[in-house]
C-alpha cells in the first residue's frame, strides 16, 4: 500500500533516518524514534502528527 508523502525535506529526512534506525535495531521503541526525529530535524506539530500516523498504519498498532 501506498503512503502519500508530504511536502517538505526535513519529513522525509526524518522518516529515512527513523527506518534506518529501525534496520539496524528493530526492537527500538518507535515513539521513542519519532521523538528524536522531531528534535533533530526541527519538525512541525503537523509533521510530527503525520510521522506517528505513518508508522501507526506501518505496523498496524498504535505508536
Amino acid at each position: 500500500m501506498a503512503t502519500i508523502m508530504p511536502e517538505g525535506d526535513a519529513i522525509r529526512k526524518a522518516i529515512k533516518w527513523i527506518s534506518a534506525e529501525l534496520v539496524e535495531d528493530p526492537d527500538k521503541p518507535i515513539q521513542k524514534l519519532i521523538n528524536e526525529a522531531v528534535t533533530q530535524f526541527d519538525l512541525s506539530p503537523k509533521d510530527t502528527e503525520f510521522l506517528i500516523n505513518f508508522y501507526r498504519k506501518d505496523k498496524g498498532t498504535p505508536a
